[in-house]
Formats: C-alpha cells, structure tokens, sequence
C-alpha cells in the first residue's frame, strides 16, 4: 500500500532541516579557522560536537527508557517526540547570540551540540516511520525520497549561511565580524518552533509497532534484543563510517581546494552546495519507484529524476550569481550514477555493494589527479553517498519487529562517526602527515567496510527468511 501522502509531506519537513544545518557547518569550519586562528584539526571539533550529539542523545534515548520501563516513543507518541526534539533544537540556536557576542568558540560548538541532540530524537521517530509509511520492499526508496528533501536543504544551507555571513555568495570578501553568524540561526530557532507546533497538530500515527506485532514476528521470539541481531550491529559500525565518509570529505574540502585550487573560503560556498546537492541527485534518483509499480515509467524517471536535481542546484545558484559554467562536466560524473543505480535493480544490499565500489573509485582518482578534475571526483562522493543510509538503515532494522525503535535508537547514536572520521581526516591533513589531499585515504577505507557489509548483510538476512525485494505491507 503507498504511504499516505499529506502524512509523508508533512514528515519529510524535518529531513530538511537536519541537512539545512548539517551542510552549514561546513561553511562554519573554514570560517572560525580563520578567525580563531584554529589548526585544521581544531576547527573539525564543531562537526566532533555537532555528530556526537546524536550519539549522547541515542544514549539517554536508550538510559530513559530503561529507567520508563518501556521505550519512549511508545509512550510518548512519536510526533510528539518530532515536536520535542524540534523545540529542544530551537533551545540550541539561542547559544548562537551569546556565541558570536562573546567571540566564543565553546558556546557556539555547544549551540550545535544542543541542535544536534534535538535531531537525535527527531531522526530515532522519523527513520523507522518513513520506512513502514507502505510496502517493505519499497522502504528504502521512501527513506531515499525523505532524503532527497534533505538535500534540499543541503543544497540551500551553504548558500544561504554564506549570504548572510559575507553579505554575497562566492564573493572572495574576508569575514570582518563573527556575529554575522548568529542571525540566520536564530531565525532557523523560530522556524524549528512553527514547524514543532505543526508536528503537535498533525494526524502522524504516534505508534508503529505494538504487542500484537511481537507476536506476528516469529524470528523476534528467540533474541532478547536488537544486538542479538548481526545485520544490525555490523550495520551500526556501517553507519559510523558512511555518515563518516560523507561529512568529512565535504568537510575537509574548502581546505583543499584553498591549498591546491587557490579558491577563498568565502568562494566555496557553491562547490560545498553541489557535493551535499548530488546527494539530492542521487536520492531522486533512488526514489524513482517509490510511488509507481511501472518498470517503464521508473526506467524514464531514473533519467529525469537526476537531472532535476541537477537543475535545482543550478536554478539556486543562479540566483546566488554563482559562476555556473565550472559545473557543467557534472553532467557527464552524474551519468556514471545513473549506470550504477540501474546496475543496483533497487536491491539496498547490492546497491550499497555498487556505490561503496564507486565512492571508492571517486576518491582515488580526487587523490590521483588534479585542478577542477580532483575537486568533481571528491564532489562526486555524495553521489555515491547518496542512498546509502536508507540501504544501511532498511537493512540494519529489516526483521527486528518489536526491537524496531531500540534498534533505530542505536543505529543513531554511530551518526557520531561524521565527527570522529572528519577529525581523524583533519588530523591526518596536517602538513607533518599526509596533508589535505591523501588524507583522503580515510574515504577509501570506509568504503572499503561498506563494501563489505552490503555483500555480507545478503546472506544474514537470508538465513532469517527475509527478503526486501518481495513486497510486504507493513503501513500501520
């Protein structure tokens, strides 16, 4: 059965804030390294406090429902668990005034972490919901369709932050005061407050699974917990390194192409905006069958879809007056994904396999090549990072019945990855190292672990009788 839609709409709302506010810490790094005089490792603490929030909010998820006697979101509903996380991020963008008034590194990184905390709640309820919004075996598509409207939002986030931080986008004008960062997060606070009122005032169902379900789930009857479960505690080092590999090399990025492309911080705002925005591409990509049975019509849509996207990219950064020709090659590095996702048949297990294989074959030649041609191959990254949280995620909670919200509480916490894997690359892009540019490496043994799990994860759930190509309806 297809998701209801004015529900789904009304859930993917979120999905654009975590990537309007993700993508603008990349536009964060550069900025207070230059005007706090931070080391390249130092500046990566905001993506360390910003991602481990996830992890310390997964853990008092988990602490609080133990001490409850019984998970949250069950009790607490889960649109009302939206709401509250949603105003418990508002609460962080407050930080934001005192921050920049004070000139204050700690405060501003402890306004993120405060966000983030809110997302962790947010993402536990909205994950699982999106995927049992309709049939299983299109569960992945419906998690790839809610990223492709957070990517909206990663897509805009740099453009925007760049704009009300310099006053233009790509200007090559140098920052003259901090405190042009408090604003647009603030405004950001009171949109988080408007859409928590609308999640209260929603029809979402506030419960997914229940007693009843148990019972249904015979493979849920001889595990005591969602660990029991190998595909979801391999998947949960798959999402540490996935969440990993994406945010640090588009976090690592403005460093780069300063020190080889000689482009300005304040000039990098665009290149920024098209690595998170081919995730976008890749995730319209992905969500081409989501809502038709036709194999015609998906085959036409994985054409269109793309390029769509493409063109949503670039009608933004037209009106940001960015320089547009430098993107046009892109057209070419986003038919090679296209291929790919064809390859994949909408199988998340063998799609995961692909595109680690590709991020892998991206990152090498970024660290084998040079100009504008290295810069497009480690973009091209988010391509191939585009689909691979709902493959991990779907097939990670595949099977857990009951243990459904625990499982995702879990998976959450690893987003902690995007800040420790773009630390450790930070550190490793120190001139005494591997500098900026072979640090690159650590991308490549993320992907290599990906790889792994999208061949293994096949025959785990195999032996469990599941089966995500074959449709089941699972909508409550």
């Amino acid at each position: 059965m297809q998701a209801k839609r004015s529900q789904f709409i009304t859930l993917i709302t979120v999905f654009f804030f975590w990537g309007f506010v993700a993508a603008s810490n990349d536009i964060l790094i550069p900025v207070f390294k230059e005007k706090l005089h931070l080391e390249q490792w130092q500046s990566q603490l905001i993506s360390v406090a910003f991602y481990v929030a996830y992890t310390v909010g997964s853990i008092l998820y988990i602490l609080l429902s133990k001490l409850n006697g019984g998970d949250i979101l069950n009790k607490l509903g889960y649109k009302n668990g939206i709401a509250l996380g949603l105003t418990i991020s508002a609460v962080g963008t407050l930080l934001f005034y005192p921050a920049a008034e004070m000139v204050s590194f700690g405060l501003m990184i402890s306004g993120l972490f405060i966000v983030a905390l809110g997302f962790s709640l947010q993402q536990t309820a909205a994950n699982p919901l999106v995927i049992v919004m309709g049939e299983s075996s299109k569960g992945s598509q419906r998690l790839s369709l809610a990223g492709g409207i957070n990517n909206v939002g990663t897509t805009i986030g740099p453009l925007v932050v760049s704009f009300a931080i310099f006053g233009q986008v790509g200007s090559g004008l140098k920052l003259n005061d901090i405190g042009a960062v408090k604003f647009p997060y603030l405004i950001l606070g009171a949109a988080f407050l408007i859409v928590a009122v609308i999640f209260k005032m929603s029809n979402l169902p506030n419960q997914i699974f229940n007693d009843e379900d148990a019972k249904d789930a015979p493979q849920t009857k001889t595990r005591s917990g969602s660990l029991k479960y190998p595909q979801l505690s391999l998947g949960m080092l798959a999402i540490f390194l996935y969440v990993g590999v994406e945010v640090s090399t588009a976090s690592n990025l403005p460093e780069y192409m300063k020190q080889y492309i000689h482009i300005e911080t304040s000039q990098a705002a665009p290149y920024i905006s098209l690595f998170w925005a081919s995730l976008m591409i890749g995730r319209w990509t992905g969500s081409a069958g989501a809502f038709t049975t036709s194999g015609q019509i998906k085959s036409v849509l994985r054409f269109i879809m793309p390029y769509l996207a493409f063109g949503v990219f670039m009608l933004v950064n037209a009106i940001a007056k960015s320089d547009l020709t430098v993107f046009y090659p892109y057209v070419f590095v986003i038919l090679v994904m296209i291929i790919a996702d064809m390859m994949s048949g909408g199988n998340p297990a063998r799609q995961l396999l692909i595109y680690s294989l590709c991020g892998i074959a991206a990152l090498v030649t970024g660290m084998i090549s040079s100009g504008l041609m290295s810069v497009y191959a480690f973009i091209s990254v988010g391509l191939f990072c585009s689909t691979l949280w709902p493959c991990i995620f779907t097939l990670a909670i595949a099977g857990l019945g009951k243990f459904t919200n625990q499982g995702s509480s879990y998976l959450i916490m690893m987003i902690m990855g995007g800040g420790l894997v773009s630390w450790l690359q930070g550190w490793l892009a120190g001139s005494n190292l591997l500098g900026i540019k072979y640090s690159y490496v650590v991308g490549v043994m993320c992907f290599t672990y990906l790889a792994f799990y999208g061949w293994k994860v096949k025959g785990i759930l195999k032996q469990q009788d599941i089966d995500l190509s074959a449709p089941q309806n699972l909508s409550h």
